[in-house]
């Protein structure tokens, strides 16, 4: 099938998710291909519609290594992180998508075919505004969660002021892992990242401890430090989270430097999961050769797409080190882990957010993922599995590319 790609349209939707990037890209055919990623949007559009829409306008959407190769070696001229890397991510999930399409076939099926029936999820204990819209409209700070009021899916709350009950739902639903972020009110006080008190993080490990009294091992445990912390205080944490039989800790420490990763990781005594915060495929690579984690975690959104998210994946099986799928932000970030994780033998466990799932998706995409006991299945449709709402492209805030 001879296809060119006709026009690009990207959107926010700050009523729903503010820092969320929309993209659909058209063909001549009809087909339409869907991405996303997620962190100062606007910026990430204008990388889209100022730059990268001269080389994708009327050009062929089935060449997907050819754009993300193309797109990643000319951003490394002037540096190919953040904007740049979160740009190639939406166009490259959206390019997936058609590719699918024109297949009749799921993102997996092309990656290689179905490894795992179903991938198990963990729950992250956000509530409805981490990543949705809150008081004051913005996007809200990376790691900056609010605990928020008892309500509806507000887990953070749960988590910290009712945790066994909340453990206990959980449980009933089918839910085996649970991840908590308890440490970071110790984190925003001043100077909370060089020097922790004992008493904060006695504090900060009470839920987990109380879910361990009550339910002994029947739910893992996972602890999130979002990158505060420096070296001496991360290695506090661990020494007092050793009893708890965490199944990993994660970003306790902040990955500006791999050495120091591993000098935690070989002291810790306790399983270490890096980074959603990597962007650079590099960065793995010194991460698996270093032997600085235990899991690595990626970002699909944030990475590169579907394509990268595929490459480190398979690179972390050669190390025999089990890969993990972040998601704190939109619907494709984690149907792309998903695809990913069919195909992937490695990948052992989907992060995901209940919140985020039962009251922010149903706003945005056609086709909700569809959970059973604890596991998310891989989608059947063609492509990457939903489609953004039509109604969403629309208003001040869509941009359009044509050519």
């Amino acid at each position: 099938m001879s296809l060119k790609i006709t026009k690009i349209e990207t959107v926010t939707v700050p009523e729903i998710m503010p820092g969320l990037l929309l993209l659909r890209i058209h063909t001549d055919a009809g087909i339409i291909g869907c991405g996303e990623t997620y962190y100062v949007p606007h910026a990430v559009a204008s990388m889209i519609h100022d730059w990268m829409a001269r080389r994708l306008l009327g050009a062929d959407p089935l060449a997907v290594e050819s754009h993300w190769r193309f797109l990643y070696e000319r951003t490394t001229n002037f540096g190919s992180r953040g904007t740049e890397l979160r740009a190639i991510s939406a166009i490259d999930l959206a390019l997936w998508d058609i590719l699918g399409q024109v297949c009749e076939q799921p993102v997996w099926q092309l990656l290689g075919g179905r490894t795992q029936a179903s991938i198990p999820i963990y729950n992250s204990s956000g509530g409805p505004s981490y990543g949705g819209k809150r008081k004051d409209n913005s996007q809200g700070w990376p790691g900056y969660g609010e605990v928020g009021n008892e309500g509806p899916y507000n887990d953070y709350w749960a988590m910290v002021n009712k945790p066994v009950d909340y453990a206990k739902e959980m449980l009933d639903l089918g839910y085996r892992a649970l991840k908590t972020w308890t440490l970071d009110f110790a984190a925003h006080k001043v100077r909370g990242g060089l020097y922790l008190r004992p008493e904060d993080l006695d504090e900060a490990l009470r839920p987990l401890r109380a879910i361990r009294e009550a339910l002994g091992g029947q739910v893992e445990l996972m602890l999130d430090g979002h990158g505060f912390f420096q070296l001496p205080m991360a290695l506090r944490i661990a020494r007092a989270l050793r009893p708890l039989d965490v199944l990993w800790v994660e970003d306790i420490i902040r990955p500006d430097s791999i050495a120091t990763i591993a000098d935690f990781r070989h002291k810790a005594d306790i399983p270490v999961a890096v980074s959603e915060m990597m962007i650079g495929p590099d960065d793995y690579r010194m991460v698996l050769e270093e032997r600085a984690a235990d899991y690595i975690m990626i970002d699909p959104t944030w990475v590169g797409g579907i394509s990268q998210t595929h490459r480190i994946a398979q690179h972390a099986q050669v190390y025999n080190i089990p890969v993990v799928m972040h998601d704190c932000t939109g619907p494709l970030t984690m149907l792309s882990g998903v695809q990913v994780a069919t195909a992937t033998a490695n990948v052992v466990w989907q992060e995901t957010v209940r919140a985020h799932i039962n009251l922010l998706y149903p706003q945005l995409i056609t086709e909700q993922p569809v959970i059973e006991a604890g596991h998310v299945l891989p989608p059947t449709q063609p492509g990457i599995g939903t489609a953004w709402l039509d109604s969403l492209f629309s208003g001040p805030e869509l941009r359009v590319s044509e050519g």
